[in-house]
Formats: structure tokens, sequence, C-alpha cells
């Protein structure tokens, strides 16, 4: 171990257990604390700032170990989560994952497997950072490992590249200009944005641009004096100074007034403000990231956009695909959506058939994330069944023109005319590629033991 100056949280129900688990972590680390309770944990947290947190799944409990990773890495960024969990809740563990957890260990936990967990930790990250809870996350280490879309990562080439761009924008004060449908997730990636910035601790400021007239949007985001025009009967901050130091979204910039459009140029370009009503000039520092979901280009043409303003908004392009272009990504979305519906909801867990799963892969989703959202969580409080099958999906999706390839790739035909060998090959590649050359969890899923695979990584010559 290169990095044994740590700090590690254990967060248990049972003390007699999560001793035994800091037992075993004697000269891998160098102080344990410990917390039997989700708000117990906030509070450790809040203290020491422990860079890895082992948690139980905590099921029964107020906050289960699940909403503990939830909520703690909104605050925590920098921190690793590892769920802890016997061998028959491994299978719930992998929602974990999904939240943001770096990985899950079966109990009984091992000495043997804290080393593994350790090793690869540190092949990662730096552990032992002087404040590694409030270093910039793009320098930790610059790759797409913290960016998860709704929960879930993405298995897109176009969404990794989204996430890599990201994971470069976040740390710099350009301005963002985020493209993409209705639904695609421009406001989760402008938080994505903004959390994993050095702004993250101040605020996130977002406003619809579409849904108020000029007066309104002018007072929204320059505030206004007393008296300043009927109704306006005390002073009152506006979006750009109330979010000073951080972010503010600007959705559907597409449809800002021209003369609005004069008015953001000059606070982009001086910033400062003007509140209406006032002749007093105020400084912000506030980091603007903006969307839309038309051609901004194409109205840049029509001369309904300026384009000075369109080249100021523009520092870093983000074009979100729509999720019908990103297939490979919806059995994903869909279970996470389920579980947080079925949680949400108070209903069972639910699993969906394979006919269910063909039509909703074969759903052109309009609507994108957003829809989907919304037809998993209805699907699941309508749904008598442990199973969804295709008569408990909404018409509107069952009767929907279908894509013409159900499938995001037809890997089963790139299969045809090959060896085993050489198939083999390929599944141990994608899933290296998938786990980010974590071993442990590749074997894992290829159901072979971590020696086979170092032996067939040596064998195909893929180290």
């Amino acid at each position: 171990m290169k990095d044994r100056g740590i700090t590690v949280l254990i967060v248990d129900e049972k003390s007699r257990r999560a001793e035994r688990v800091g037992s075993l972590l004697e000269g891998l680390c160098e102080r344990v604390y410990y917390a039997q309770s989700a708000e117990d944990a906030a509070n450790v947290m809040n203290r020491v700032k422990a860079p890895l947190v082992l948690t139980d799944m905590m099921a029964g409990a107020e906050i289960d170990g699940f909403e503990l990773i939830k909520g703690l890495r909104r605050q925590y960024r920098a921190a690793r989560f590892v769920m802890l969990a016997s061998s028959a809740s491994i299978d719930a563990c992998k929602k974990a994952l999904w939240l943001g957890a770096y990985d899950f260990l079966e109990r009984p936990v091992s000495r043997e497997s804290l080393e593994k967990l350790f090793e690869g930790l540190n092949k990662s990250f730096s552990l032992s950072a002087p404040d590694p809870i409030q270093a910039s996350p793009a320098g930790q280490t610059g790759s797409e490992r913290s960016f998860y879309f709704e929960g879930v990562k993405s298995k897109s080439p176009a969404m990794r590249h989204i996430y890599k761009v990201i994971s470069k924008a976040a740390p710099t004060n350009l301005s963002v200009l985020i493209e993409g449908e209705s639904g695609t997730g421009k406001e989760l990636t402008a938080r994505a944005i903004h959390m994993n910035s050095n702004r993250a601790g101040n605020e996130f400021r977002p406003i619809n641009c579409a849904g108020l007239n000029e007066s309104l949007l002018e007072s929204e985001l320059f505030g206004h004096v007393k008296g300043a025009f009927t109704g306006a009967a005390t002073d009152r901050k506006g979006l750009f100074e109330v979010g000073d130091k951080g972010t503010l979204f600007l959705d559907e910039i597409g449809d800002m007034p021209m003369s609005m459009q004069a008015k953001l140029l000059r606070v982009l370009e001086d910033g400062i403000i003007i509140p209406v009503g006032s002749n007093k000039p105020v400084r912000v520092d506030v980091r603007v990231v903006s969307a839309t979901n038309c051609d901004l280009a194409k109205l840049v043409e029509e001369k309904k956009f300026r384009e000075d303003l369109y080249f100021r908004i523009k520092g870093v392009s983000i074009v979100l695909p729509p999720l019908r272009s990103r297939q490979e990504d919806i059995p994903d979305l869909l279970y996470y959506f389920l579980e947080q519906a079925c949680s949400e909801l108070g209903v069972d867990t639910k699993d969906i058939s394979k006919n269910c799963m063909d039509i909703l892969l074969s759903y052109p989703w309009p609507g994108n994330i957003r829809e989907l959202r919304n037809v998993v969580r209805t699907t699941a409080l309508m749904s008598e069944s442990d199973v969804i099958e295709p008569g408990d999906v909404p018409p509107e999706v069952n009767s929907m023109p279908k894509l013409s390839s159900p499938k995001p790739e037809p890997a089963p035909k790139l299969l045809v005319g090959q060896s085993l060998e050489e198939i083999e090959k390929q599944a141990i590649e994608s899933t290296l590629e998938m786990t980010e050359g974590n071993r442990e969890k590749a074997s894992r899923i290829l159901g072979i033991g971590e020696r086979t695979l170092y032996r067939k990584i040596k064998e195909y010559g893929l180290s």
C-alpha cells in the first residue's frame, strides 16, 4: 500500500460487526471512525471529511445505505463509497453502483478483499490528498468516472465523449452552451458541470427564459429597487446577485427577447448588473451555462438571435443526443427508474419481461429521458404483477411507430464467422473497458476467477 494516511468511516447499525471490519483495516489506513445511522454518518463526515466510506445496506433503516450514498455524494464529491452486503444481496448492491458507489464488497469482509479495494483505489485516486473533499474533481482524475446520467453510467460512445467534455470544462470559468431536444437532460448536465466545478459550494440557479415576459425576466435576472414598477414594494436581488460566485443556468435561451439579449451580453462582458429602477452598478461573479432545444446557429442566420451573444455563451459546446440514438442505455435507465419508482411509490420491486423490454427498446421516445421516467413511474404504479408485461405499458407506447432497429447494436451478427477465441477476447476486452480496467469487477461480471481472467489477458495480449 502506498497511501496509508487516510481516514475511513464505517457505517453499520451493528457495532461489533463494524468493529470487526475496522480491525481488518489496521495498516491500510490511519484512522477509522464509526457511525450507526445515516445521521451519525453525516455528523462524522462534517467533522472529519473521510475520503473513504464503507457502509452497510442498513435495510429497514429510516435512511438506508443507498440513500446514504446518494445524499453524501452530493456534499462530499471526492469521497469514495463502498457498499458491504451479504451474498444474497449482491444483485441489489448493483444499485449502489448506479448511485455512484465505487464498488461493493461481499460479507464476511476479508483482509484480502480490503487490500484489493485499496489497491484499486490507489491506482485511480490519490486518497491521501491534503484535502480530498475540497479538491477539484477534475483535478483528481480527469476521467468520466464522476459523471452518472440520472444515476446510470452511460455505455454510449457519444455520452462518454460528453462526460470527458464536462470533466475538462467544469473546473474552468468558460461559458457553456448545451443543445438538445426536450427531455435529454440539459439541466442535469448543467448541474453536473456546477457540482464538478470550484463553484459547487455556492448557488446553482436555474431560470426558464421562455416562461417569462421581458420585464419579468429582466427583474428576475438583475433584480429591482423599491418603486421600480407597480408592485415593487421592496428592493429585491436578482439571480445574478443571489447566485454570486455560483452558476446561473439559462434554459431555453433561444426564446430570450432581442432587447434582453443585449443586456445579458453587457453583463457577460463587464460582470456588472444594474437592477431595474436603479442607476447603481453591482459587480457580480457568476458562471453562465445556457441551454436550448432550438438551432441557435440558424436563429443567428435569421437575425433572431444576436451573433455576438451566441459566440459569447458558446465557450464550450455540448450537444446531447436523443435517447433513440443511444438505445444501449435504455435497459439500465429503465431498471434505475423502476427501482426508484417502486421505492418512492411504496410498491413491491418489479421486473420487466423480455417481450415488454423489446417494445420499450423499439419505442422512439420522442420525449427522451423525461418521457421514459414518466412512463416507468406510471407503469410501476398501475401494474398488478411483479413482472411488467406489454399490456401494462401505456397505449401510446404500444401504438407509436417503432424504430427500424430495436437493438442498439447488431452484436449477434458481428459474431457470425468468428472463432470462440475471438469472441472470448472481445468479451474480455469490452468488459475491461466497461470496468475501466478493474479486473476484480470484470471477473465477477464474466463469471470467471480473477486468476483465469489474468491468464486470458496475457494469452490474448490485452495487458
